[in-house]
C-alpha cells in the first residue's frame, strides 16, 4: 500500500515545461538588447539622415543632442512644440514623453563645428551629451549569438522528444530506458479469467501464481518458493496474450508489459541496458509481475559460432535477461511471464529450471472449448433461434480462439449485408467457407470442358472420402472459384489424438482422388491437383522420414530440430531409399483411388453431373447416390455434456 502511495503522489506532483523558460529568456534578452543602445528607452525613436539632422538643428526643433563615441549614433531630442514637424503625427501624447531622431553621422569633429556654429546663431540653446557606446551585449550577442541559438535549439528538440518518449516516443537520451508500459487497469477494461474460454489447464497454471502474490504465507509456510517464470507456449491466435492480460487483471499487483522487440536497438548495448532497467523498475514495485510477449525476438538460441547467425547485441541482451532472472542478484517478488509460438528456437539456458520453471502449453481449443469460445462471442451478436452452437464447434476443426472470433465478426457482416434482422446459421456457414476457401468468384469464366474437368475432379475426392473408413467425413463440394481455388471440398475430420497409418493412408488416398478422377474418367491431367500434390507429398515424406511407418526404414526418424546444423542426418544412399519409399506409397494409393473410381463409376458420373447442375452439393445429395456411409462417424459423439466434462462457469469464459 505504500508503495501505491508514493506512485500516487508522484502522479500528483506538477510537470516542469521547459516552454515558458525558453519564452522568459527570451524575453529578458530581447529587453536587454532594445536597453543596451542608450537613451531613455521611454520615448519613441526614429531613423533620419545626417541632413534631416542639420535642418532640425536649424530650425530650432532640438532640445537635446546624444553623442556616442566610436562613430556611433547620436539621439536628438525633439522639443515638445515641434513632434508634429518631425514626426507628421497630430496627436503629441502618443509620441512619448521625449521623441527622438538617430542619426549616423560621419566625422565628431564636423559635428562639433556644426554644433557650434549653430549655437552661435542660437538655433540650438541645449546641452551637448557625450557617451560611451555600451556595445558589450550587442558584441557578446554577435560572437556567441549563434552557439546560444543551437544550445537553446538542441534543448528545445530534445525537450520535445523527451515528451514523445513519456508518450511512446524515442529520447536520445534516454535510449536505454525499458520501454515496459505500467498497465493500469480500469473495471471497463478489466480482463480476468472469466474472459478466457476453455485453457483450462492453462488458467489453472497462472491462477496459482495469482494465488501466491496474493497470500504468499501458504506457500512460504511450508517451505516453497516463490516461481521465478512461466512461459506460454501455443500457436498463434490461442489466447497466450489474453492470458496475460487475465492475470493482470485478476492480481493486484504491477504489470510491466513489452515486446521482445523492444529490447532490440541499432545502438550496441542498450538491449542490455533496458533489461537491466525493467528489473530496475520491477524490484522497486515488487512484488509485480513482468509479461513479456514474442520472447523469442530476443531468446534466440545462441549460435556455437559466431560467423553462423550470430548476432552480438541480440546474445548480450540474452545473457543480461539471463542474469537478472537467476543471477547473484535478487529479484524477489518479480515473476516473469512471457508468451511464445516458437519454443523449439528458445535458448536452453532461459528454459532451465530458476529462470522459466513452468511451460504452459496453450493448444489450439478441442470440440469442448471451441463451444465455449463461441458463447462468449456470440454473446453481443444477434443470432437467430435456428442456431445449433455445437455444430459450430464441430464445423471449425483446427480453429484458434481468434479464428472463431474472426467467424463471429464475418457471420454479423454478411447478415447486415443482406439486411437481416437476427445472424443465422448461414450467415456462420458462410464465414466459415469465406476464412477457409477464400471469397467467393462467381464472375470468373469458365468454359464447359473447365467446369466439367473441375466437376470430376471434387467428385473424385468426394466419392473416396465417402467410400474409405478413415477419410475425413465429407460436408460439402463446391464448383465455384473461391479464392485460388476453382473447386473446394470441405471435410469434417475426426479430431484424434493419435494418428495410424492406415488413417494417414485412407486420407492419402482421398486427397489424390481428384487427379486419378481426370486420368480414369478424361484421360489426361491437369494442373489443378496441385494443392493436392503437395500436401500428399509432405504427409509420405513426414510417415516415412519422421514418423518411421516404411517397410524399407522402419523405427528410424530423421528429424532435426538444431536450426544451426545444414547436414541431414542422414547419407546419400538413405536419401535415395527414402525418395524410393515415397514414390512407392503416393504410387500405391494411386492406383487404389483409381481401382474405387472404376468400381463406383456410376455414382461419380450422377455426382459430378449434379455438381455440374447445382455447383453446390452437400453430404446429403452424396448419401442419396452412394447410400449411408459405411462406418458412422464420432463427430456427434465428440460433444459431451458441459456440466460433466467443462468447468462449472463454461458459459462465463472468455
Amino acid at each position: 500500500m505504500e508503495g501505491k502511495n508514493k506512485n500516487k503522489n508522484k502522479k500528483k506532483l506538477p510537470r516542469v515545461n521547459l516552454t515558458w523558460l525558453y519564452i522568459i529568456i527570451a524575453v529578458v534578452l530581447g529587453w536587454l538588447f532594445l536597453n543596451s543602445e542608450g537613451g531613455t528607452g521611454g520615448g519613441t525613436s526614429k531613423p533620419a539622415t545626417y541632413s534631416e539632422f542639420k535642418e532640425y538643428v536649424e530650425r530650432g526643433y532640438a532640445s537635446r543632442i546624444e553623442v556616442y563615441k566610436d562613430k556611433g549614433p547620436l539621439n536628438m531630442y525633439v522639443k515638445g512644440e515641434h513632434i508634429r514637424d518631425v514626426f507628421r503625427t497630430g496627436n503629441d501624447s502618443k509620441k512619448g514623453a521625449e521623441p527622438y531622431v538617430v542619426v549616423k553621422y560621419g566625422s565628431i569633429e564636423k559635428l562639433e563645428d556644426f554644433i557650434d556654429e549653430q549655437q552661435e546663431l542660437g538655433n540650438f540653446t541645449g546641452e551637448i551629451v557625450y557617451k560611451e557606446q555600451d556595445s558589450t551585449l550587442w558584441h557578446i550577442l554577435i560572437n556567441f549569438g549563434p552557439f546560444i541559438f543551437l544550445i537553446f535549439f538542441w534543448f528545445f528538440i530534445m525537450g520535445r522528444m523527451g515528451n514523445r518518449s513519456s508518450s511512446g516516443g524515442m529520447n536520445i537520451f534516454n535510449v536505454g530506458r525499458s520501454r515496459a508500459q505500467k498497465v493500469e487497469i480500469d473495471e471497463k477494461s478489466k480482463v480476468t479469467f472469466a474472459d478466457v474460454a476453455g485453457q483450462t489447464g492453462a488458467k489453472q497454471e497462472v491462477q496459482e501464481i495469482v494465488d501466491f502474490l496474493k497470500n504468499p504465507g501458504k506457500y512460504t509456510e511450508l517451505g516453497g518458493k516463490i516461481p521465478k517464470g512461466a512461459l506460454l507456449v501455443g500457436p498463434p491466435g490461442t489466447g497466450k496474450t489474453l492470458l496475460a492480460k487475465a492475470v493482470a487483471g485478476e492480481a493486484d499487483v504491477p504489470f510491466f508489459t513489452m515486446s521482445g522487440s523492444d529490447f532490440v536497438e541499432m545502438f550496441v548495448g542498450v538491449g542490455a541496458s533496458r533489461v537491466r532497467d525493467l528489473f530496475r523498475q520491477a524490484k522497486e514495485a515488487s512484488p509485480c509481475i513482468i509479461f513479456i510477449d514474442e520472447i523469442d525476438a530476443v531468446g534466440r538460441a545462441r549460435a556455437r559460432n559466431s560467423m553462423v547467425g550470430g548476432n552480438d547485441e541480440r546474445e548480450s541482451t540474452l545473457n543480461q535477461l539471463l542474469t537478472e532472472m537467476d543471477g547473484f542478484g535478487t529479484n524477489s517478488g518479480v515473476i516473469i511471464l512471457a508468451a511464445t509460438n516458437r519454443a523449439d528456437i528458445l535458448d536452453k539456458a532461459l528454459l532451465r529450471a530458476g529462470r522459466f520453471d513452468r511451460q504452459i502449453h496453450v493448444d489450439l481449443p478441442d470440440v469442448n472449448e471451441r463451444k465455449a469460445i463461441f458463447k462468449v462471442h456470440l454473446r453481443p451478436l444477434k443470432v437467430g433461434a435456428d442456431l445449433d452452437i455445437d455444430f459450430l464447434a464441430r464445423q471449425t476443426p483446427g480453429f484458434s480462439g481468434a479464428d472463431i472470433a474472426n467467424v463471429c465478426n464475418e457471420a454479423a457482416l454478411i447478415a447486415a449485408r443482406h439486411n437481416k434482422k437476427s445472424v443465422t446459421k448461414d450467415d456462420f456457414l458462410s464465414a466459415v467457407d469465406r476464412i477457409i476457401g477464400g471469397l467467393e468468384k462467381k464472375t470468373k469464366v469458365l468454359t464447359v470442358e473447365e467446369k466439367r474437368t473441375i466437376a470430376l475432379h471434387e467428385a473424385g475426392h468426394a466419392t473416396i472420402s465417402w467410400n474409405l473408413q478413415y477419410a475425413n467425413p465429407l460436408v460439402k463440394v463446391t464448383i465455384v472459384p473461391r479464392g485460388r481455388a476453382l473447386g473446394a471440398a470441405w471435410y469434417l475430420p475426426e479430431e484424434r489424438q493419435i494418428t495410424t497409418k492406415e488413417q494417414m493412408l485412407d486420407e492419402m488416398c482421398s486427397l489424390l482422388g481428384g487427379r486419378a478422377a481426370e486420368e480414369v474418367f478424361t484421360g489426361h491431367v491437369s494442373s489443378g491437383a496441385m494443392n493436392d500434390l503437395e500436401r500428399v507429398t509432405k504427409q509420405a515424406y513426414g510417415m516415412i522420414a519422421y514418423m518411421g511407418m516404411s517397410d524399407s526404414l522402419p523405427n528410424l526418424c530423421y528429424y532435426n530440430n538444431d536450426e544451426y546444423q545444414f547436414q541431414r542426418p542422414y547419407s546419400e544412399e538413405t536419401a535415395r531409399l527414402i525418395d524410393k519409399e515415397v514414390q512407392k506409397m503416393v504410387g500405391e494409393q494411386y492406383e487404389r483411388a483409381k481401382a474405387l473410381l472404376r468400381e463406383k463409376q456410376d455414382g461419380h458420373a450422377r455426382l459430378a453431373q449434379l455438381l455440374v447442375e447445382r455447383e453446390v452439393i452437400f453430404a446429403e445429395d452424396v448419401e442419396n447416390i452412394f447410400g449411408p456411409r459405411p462406418w458412422a462417424s464420432r463427430a456427434d459423439e465428440i460433444i459431451t455434456d458441459e456440466k460433466e466434462d467443462a468447468p462449472a462457469n463454461t458459459d462465463n469464459l472468455a
